[in-house]
C-alpha cells in the first residue's frame, strides 16, 4: 500500500534544521498540471455561466462608481474600504464595458485562486490541495462572485495566502519569501475589509505565541505590518470624512443594523439556495438539499483535523480551521442578517480540512468499490447543484439589469441627462446607468445633502426623484412632473418625479 503523503519525510530546512512542511515535491510538473486546471475550469465556468449578460449590482454598482468614467461616484458609506475599486479601476477608468468588467474579474479570480493554491505545495499534498480548491470554487457563491466587483472573494484569497505563508514562515525561519507572502496576504485582506483582517490575525498571533517553535517577534510584527499598512487608508479618510476613526465604526455599525448578540445560522442556511442578500431573512427554506453540504461542514472539518493528528500534523490544518472559525464568527454571531459572500473566505480555508478528510474516506474505499462510487457520486450532485444555482444567480442578475436599463433608457428619453441627478427608490442603480450622481435626503446610509440642498441643484440641472408603491413624491417635489416606470423587481407602481429643470428631448 502507498504511504500516505502527509506523513511523508521532508528534507531539512538550511536555516533551522527542522524538517520542512513539505509532502508535495515542488518540482513535479504533474503537480501544477494537476493545480492549474483547477482555476482554468473556475474561469471557465465563469465565462459560460456567470458572465454573459449580468449586470452590476447595487454594492458593485457603488464600487465600480467610484472609479469610473462617466458616472459620477456614488455615496460611500462608512463601512466601505475602497480596495475592490481600486482593483477595478483599470478596467473601469477605462471603459463603461460591463462585459469587459466581468472578463477581466473572471481572469483575475481564476489567476488568484492558482495563486492560493500553490502557496500551500510546501505544505499540503497535491490531491488535497486541488481538491479544496475545487469545493471552494465549485461554490455557487465563489461562481458567482468571481466575476463581480465585490471584495469578499479576494478576502478568502488573502486568507489562504496568509496563512498558508504564515505556516510556512513559522516552520523555516529562513523562507524570505513566505514573510512577505503573510504580510501581503493580511494587507490585501485589510485594505478588502479591515474588519475581516482583525478576526484573521487574532488566531495567526496567538498560534504565534502557543507553539514554542513559533515564538519569533518576526511572525506578530509582519502581521501588525501588513493589517496596518491595509487599514491606512480607512484610517486616513475615517480621519478625513467621518469625524474619526471611532466615529466612523459607530457609523459603520448603525449602518449593518448595529452589531450585537446576534446568531444568523439559520439566515445563513435559507440564504444557500441562491439569495444573495437575506434581509430580513424571514423567508422559508426554497431548496433543502442545498444545505447538506453546509451541515456536512463541520463533520467533515473534524474528520481532516483527526487525521492530520494521527499524521502527527495537526498544526498544519488546526491553523486554517481556527481562521476559518475566527472569520466567520463576526457574521454568525454579531450580524443580524445574511449573505453568503460575508463567509467565503471561512469556505476558502475550511476546505484544506475537507478537501484531507475526502481524499483519506476515498483512499479507505479502495477495496470497497460501491462505497467509492457513492463518494464519488455525491460530490458530483454537489457540484451539480452549486452549477444551478449559479446559472439561476446569473438568470436574475440578467432579468434585473434589463429592467433598470428599460428605466434609465425611459429617463433619458424624458431628458433625464448629464449632468443630472437621481434621488429616491434605487437611485443608485438607475443613476449610474443614466450617466447621473446620486444623492439621498431620507433613509438609508446616504445622508450626504439636505432636502433644501438637493432643491437647489434641480433648479440647475435636470434631476428625478423616484417613488415606488403608493408613496408620495417628497414635500419640496410635490409640484413636480409624475412620469410611470417601467418595473423594477419587488418594486410595482414606479414612478419619477421629475424636476422642472428636466426638458424633454426634442
Amino acid at each position: 500500500m502507498a504511504s500516505d503523503p502527509l506523513t511523508a519525510p521532508s528534507a531539512p530546512s538550511p536555516a533551522t534544521g527542522r524538517p520542512r512542511p513539505s509532502p508535495a515535491a515542488p518540482g513535479d510538473r504533474r503537480d501544477l498540471v494537476l493545480l492549474g486546471a483547477v482555476p482554468a475550469v473556475y474561469a471557465a465556468v465563469q465565462l459560460v455561466l456567470a458572465v454573459p449578460g449580468t449586470g452590476l449590482a447595487w454594492d458593485e454598482t457603488v464600487y465600480v462608481s467610484q472609479v469610473a468614467r462617466d458616472a459620477p461616484a456614488a455615496f460611500f458609506s462608512a463601512p466601505r474600504a475602497r480596495g475592490i475599486s481600486w482593483l477595478v479601476a483599470p478596467v473601469a477608468a477605462l471603459t463603461p464595458s460591463v462585459p469587459a468588467l466581468r472578463i477581466y474579474l473572471a481572469l483575475l479570480s481564476s489567476g488568484a485562486l492558482l495563486l492560493s493554491l500553490l502557496v500551500w505545495r510546501r505544505l499540503l499534498p497535491t490531491p488535497v490541495i486541488a481538491l479544496a480548491g475545487a469545493l471552494f470554487a465549485g461554490l455557487w457563491t465563489t461562481l458567482s462572485y468571481g466575476p463581480q466587483a465585490m471584495p469578499n472573494l479576494w478576502v478568502a484569497f488573502g486568507a489562504l495566502i496568509g496563512v498558508g505563508c504564515f505556516l510556512r514562515a513559522a516552520s523555516d525561519g529562513g523562507d524570505r519569501r513566505a514573510l512577505a507572502g503573510l504580510g501581503a496576504g493580511i494587507a490585501l485582506v485589510a485594505v478588502m475589509r479591515p474588519g475581516d483582517a482583525i478576526w484573521l490575525a487574532l488566531p495567526l498571533v496567538c498560534a504565534a505565541v502557543a507553539v514554542p517553535h513559533w515564538r519569533r517577534p518576526v511572525l506578530p510584527v509582519v502581521i501588525a505590518a501588513g493589517a496596518v499598512v491595509g487599514c491606512a487608508p480607512w484610517a486616513v479618510e475615517a480621519r478625513l470624512h467621518h469625524g474619526g476613526l471611532l466615529a466612523r465604526l459607530h457609523r459603520a455599525g448603525e449602518i449593518q443594523g448595529g452589531l450585537g448578540w446576534n446568531p444568523a445560522f439559520a439566515d445563513h442556511l435559507r440564504a444557500l439556495g441562491g439569495r444573495t442578500l437575506c434581509r430580513p431573512c424571514d423567508v422559508s427554506l426554497e431548496q433543502p438539499v442545498a444545505v447538506l453540504w453546509w451541515l456536512a461542514l463541520p463533520l467533515l472539518t473534524a474528520g481532516g483535523l483527526v487525521h492530520a493528528y494521527r499524521a502527527r500534523r495537526l498544526r498544519t490544518l488546526l491553523v486554517p480551521t481556527a481562521a476559518g472559525l475566527s472569520v466567520a464568527a463576526p457574521y454568525l454571531l454579531l450580524v443580524g442578517y445574511a449573505a453568503p459572500r460575508f463567509l467565503l473566505p471561512s469556505y476558502a480555508l475550511l476546505s484544506l480540512p475537507v478537501a484531507l478528510c475526502l481524499t483519506r474516506l476515498y483512499a479507505g474505499t479502495r477495496a470497497r468499490p460501491l462505497a467509492r462510487t457513492a463518494l464519488c457520486l455525491v460530490l458530483v450532485a454537489h457540484l451539480a447543484l452549486q452549477l444551478a444555482i449559479t446559472a439561476a444567480v446569473a438568470a436574475r442578475s440578467r432579468a434585473t439589469d434589463a429592467a433598470f436599463t428599460a428605466v434609465a433608457a425611459d429617463l433619458r428619453a424624458q431628458g433625464l441627462v448629464p449632468p443630472c441627478l437621481v434621488g429616491g427608490e434605487e437611485a443608485v442603480r438607475v443613476a449610474f446607468r443614466a450617466g447621473c450622481a446620486s444623492r439621498q435626503v431620507y433613509g438609508g446610509h446616504d445622508g450626504s445633502i439636505t432636502a433644501a440642498g438637493f432643491a437647489d441643484l434641480a433648479r440647475t440641472r435636470p434631476t428625478a426623484v423616484l417613488v415606488a408603491d403608493d408613496a408620495p413624491p417628497p414635500p419640496w417635489a410635490g409640484g413636480w412632473h409624475a412620469r410611470p416606470l417601467p418595473p423594477l423587481p419587488e418594486l410595482r407602481g414606479l414612478r419619477a418625479y421629475l424636476a422642472p429643470s428636466v426638458r424633454p428631448a426634442p
